[in-house]
């Protein structure tokens, strides 16, 4: 029997939680009609952005207010997640598989992609993989919704508006079909998610069919990705950059994206690549700006990083995201895991690792969902009961811990 003292707070934020939900459902109830006056306060200044009212009218008529997208504004998992859990589900062997295949299949319009703008087929590939999964993932977001609402309510309204008016330009101009436009909860959008601004300024027609289809186009989509590249700054034949090793007293200090040396710089301070050979093997000349990166401090891996790293940066603005595309190229070239270990003792899970892990809990009798790969609320709960059950610190992070102390019992009970 539990004590008065547990029972009595427990019971007083259930009926807070209850009074919450109440309030969070009657301000949703009138929120839709808050959207609906905002957007119509903003028919002036979409009428200047080159929106006539006849579509403008058109195109928001069904604009519906989306809280989850409010949500997600504050939670991006570039920033919050260990990078060796990020890396681990982007750049797993499924991945570099099927990269490998849409090289294959897609080789001859990728050696046209680059002949044009000069971005190797690995890079555009990787950012491809990334970004939607080859296609598969390109987001469910009707963007008129999400931006709508992103655009009345929240921060970074302006921001949004200009992405929400680019949006309704894209429509007006009859570009893409309104039920086809949908994407991310943030408005990005195709095979390699576009921005709607980005898509005014940067999508092309490749094939020549009077369209810029990023969404049911994927020859668009790559030739606009690598237009993308090439306009960012992108410099043919250079690499991204490379894993190195870094001398004994190394100052982290030194390290950081913007820090940037000539190479023979950082050769001087005893820096060489990973297998020990100098750096200017790399194709590099002595002269070259470039920064060393230390994503988990300077006990885990080393980059040695180029100009050709920060403009695959600017396609998400998280170093996270530009190491994973960059690993990812690298890995589609042939390239290996990095030599360097993360500096942890529970290091990530992979998709098909996730999938097992999910499936385990499954059997213990957790209620996860559909087991896809995605460790959502439900799964993080169940992990995190299995995690207390265990004597593991209850975290309700998937890694390799739990799925190795779950696997080990389900083999012990057959």
């Amino acid at each position: 029997m539990r004590s008065p003292e547990r029972v009595l707070p427990r019971l007083a934020a259930l009926a807070l939680f209850v009074l919450l939900a109440g309030c969070v459902s009657h301000v949703r109830g009138q929120t839709q009609g808050e959207l609906e006056a905002c957007v119509g306060r903003l028919q002036p200044a979409a009428q200047k952005a080159g929106i006539d009212t006849a579509a403008y009218r058109q195109f928001t008529r069904d604009a519906r207010f989306d809280a989850t997208v409010l949500e997600k504004l504050d939670y991006q998992p570039e920033f919050r997640l260990p990078i060796w859990d990020y890396l681990a589900g982007l750049v797993d062997d499924e991945r570099v598989a099927d990269g490998m295949a849409m090289l294959a299949e897609h080789r001859a319009v990728l050696q046209k992609v680059e002949a044009a703008y000069g971005v190797d087929p690995a890079t555009v590939v990787a950012v491809w993989g990334v970004e939607s999964n080859y296609g598969r993932i390109t987001g469910k977001y009707p963007l008129v919704s999400a931006l709508g609402t992103l655009s009345c309510f929240g921060r970074r309204q302006d921001y949004f508006r200009g992405e929400f008016f680019a949006a309704l330009r894209i429509l007006q101009r009859g570009d893409i079909a309104p039920e086809r436009l949908n994407g991310s909860w943030a408005g990005a959008f195709g095979h390699t998610q576009f921005m709607p601004a980005t898509y005014e300024r940067l999508a092309v027609d490749f094939d020549g069919d009077g369209r810029r289809d990023l969404v049911d186009n994927s020859t668009d989509a790559l030739a606009s990705t690598a237009n993308f590249l090439r306009r960012g700054g992108w410099q043919t034949g250079q690499p991204w950059g490379f894993e190195v090793r870094l001398p004994a007293g190394f100052d982290a200090a030194l390290a950081g994206r913007k820090q940037k040396r000539p190479l023979a710089d950082w050769g001087a301070m005893g820096i060489v690549a990973v297998d020990g050979s100098p750096m200017a093997r790399s194709g590099l000349a002595s002269g070259d700006k470039t920064a060393i990166l230390l994503p988990a401090g300077a006990r885990g891996p080393a980059f040695l990083v180029t100009r050709n790293f920060d403009v695959i940066y600017g396609y998400n603005a998280a170093e996270s995201y530009a190491l994973a595309i960059a690993h990812l190229s690298d890995r589609l070239r042939g390239g290996g895991h990095f030599a360097t270990p993360w500096p942890t003792d529970d290091p990530g899970l992979s998709r098909a690792e996730r999938r097992e892990l999910q499936t385990l809990l499954t059997a213990r009798g957790h209620d996860i969902g559909e087991i896809d790969g995605a460790l959502g609320d439900r799964s993080r709960a169940a992990i995190k009961l299995e995690q207390a059950r265990l004597g593991q610190d209850a975290t309700g992070r998937g890694g390799q811990k739990i799925l190795r102390a779950l696997r080990a019992e389900s083999t012990a009970n057959r």
